[in-house]
């Protein structure tokens, strides 16, 4: 019956999983367990602003780091999609922070407890964004295995160095790998293939870099999948310098809008100093090197991102920091504009919130709550549901209802696409002890009504 099932982003041999790492799905089920998903995305947007002032306590004085965290807060946790939706963020941007706030204590310290926070920090980047956690990850083992060879000033003995520091780390690691094998090995049969990898292999014919040219078309068994994979992807990216530029430019958008206010623009001044700042050359490299993994990738979002999020902000309160002691003209004309921009964030956010706007980006957390109207009005029906979704001409194919559970069999409400005559009939023959509903989105999403006796009566 997986046909009549078949949902974006999703696989279904050798079984039935999403594609995405591990790492977003864990806080979900942890809010599902308390009560509402919904919970484990507050609870990691919480975690990622502690996690963040954390790791800005390592690279500013406390006054600085409380700002940084202030705006973090002000900037991920009110009116952001990585609050109010579930596309996350927050988990990442988690991963990255604990990282760069272990590192510095390391150098200093060496103590086993940052080296199991590096660790973990770096098995959350492993199973939330693999590829962008890589590319973030490349200059800290390099910075890290700097000090293990004794390179820093004052480091500890050797000894110490591998007994407090190296081996904590790695053994932590050794268990990320042991787990990820496993959890490939339980999805895909094969503990080097990920799930992620093995749906691109099945469904996608667009390649992942801007330098990679599409595949020949695939034949897909619904018309929604042929639309979006033989149709809107080829023409959203084309392998040609325009195209190029459209990804490019729909980035910088997109990116700018998450992670900056146009109030940061008052902070220009301060930015061009950065690169001077020693202490914050290793976050530059990290950031020009993301931007940089970002860029040359077709697809993206911000929260794909999310690990650089710590260094973005170190970098904005740092800049924050030298417009604040510049001087014109013996005024502190800097001061009032590092204070200026400040202010206009806690104006942004406040006026995002007062127009119950979910994000600067709209799109990404706001989206047509009929589906789930009828999901809740069903679930409270007395007994089992499956729901044919009969799709028309002109479908947004961004608009997706088909998608359900972990369980199918024993789901109490099921959705299905509407496909030929005798696929119909497998799957009514099949679920023959449910009611059978019909709903046509793009005629009215709002009505949900028996199927018509006549299209059941070719059951065999």
């Amino acid at each position: 019956m997986w046909m009549s099932f078949e949902s974006f982003h999703v696989n279904w041999f050798p079984t039935y999983s999403s594609k995405y790492p591990p790492g977003q799905g864990v806080v979900l089920a942890l809010g599902q367990f308390l009560g509402l998903p919904w919970i484990g995305v507050m609870l990691s947007t919480g975690a990622m602003c502690a996690a963040i002032l954390w790791m800005l306590q390592a690279w500013l004085p406390p006054k600085w780091a409380l700002l940084g965290g202030i705006s973090v807060a002000l900037k991920f946790g009110i009116a952001s999609y990585w609050m109010n939706s579930y596309w996350g963020g927050a988990v990442a941007a988690s991963g990255g922070a604990l990282v760069l706030g272990a590192m510095p204590r390391i150098i200093r310290h060496a103590r086993t407890r940052d080296a199991l926070l590096l660790g973990l920090g770096l098995a959350t980047l492993a199973n939330t964004r693999p590829y962008e956690g890589l590319l973030f990850s490349i200059p800290v083992t390099g910075w890290f295995f700097w000090w293990l060879l004794g390179k820093a000033k004052s480091a500890p003995p050797l000894q110490t160095r591998i007994r407090s520091v190296l081996l904590p780390a790695a053994g932590v690691l050794l268990m990320t790998v042991a787990f990820m094998g496993y959890y490939n090995w339980r999805l895909t049969g094969n503990p080097l293939l990920s799930p992620y990898v093995l749906n691109e292999r099945a469904y996608n014919t667009m390649g992942l870099f801007l330098w990679d040219r599409p595949k020949p078309p695939l034949e897909y068994r619904n018309d929604q999948f042929e639309d979006f994979y033989n149709q809107w992807e080829r023409e959203e990216y084309q392998n040609t310098r325009a195209g190029v530029w459209k990804v490019s430019a729909q980035k910088l958008n997109r990116n700018g809008s998450v992670y900056f206010w146009w109030g940061a623009v008052l902070l220009l001044p301060g930015a061009r100093l950065l690169y001077r700042d020693k202490r914050m050359r290793f976050l530059l490299i990290l950031f020009f090197l993301e931007a940089a993994g970002v860029f040359v990738v077709i697809w993206s979002m911000p929260h794909y991102a999310a690990p650089v999020a710590c260094v973005i902000f170190a970098l904005t309160v740092q800049a924050i920091r030298h417009l604040n002691k510049m001087r014109v003209a013996g005024r502190p004309i800097g001061m009032a504009l590092a204070a200026a921009a400040v202010m206009l964030l806690g104006v942004d956010t406040t006026r995002n919130v007062s127009r119950r706007v979910c994000d600067p980006l709209r799109w990404t957390c706001e989206g047509d709550p009929s589906r789930v109207a009828i999901q809740e009005k069903l679930s409270h029906t007395p007994g089992k549901h499956l729901i044919i979704v009969r799709y028309g001409e002109e479908h947004n194919i961004h608009d997706e209802w088909v998608f359900n559970g972990a369980e199918i069999d024993s789901a109490k409400v099921l959705w299905a696409r509407e496909l030929d005559a005798e696929q119909n009939a497998k799957l009514f023959a099949y679920f023959k002890d449910r009611r059978i509903w019909l709903v046509a989105p793009d005629e009215d999403n709002t009505e949900l009504i028996p199927y018509p006796r006549k299209d059941l009566s070719s059951e065999p």
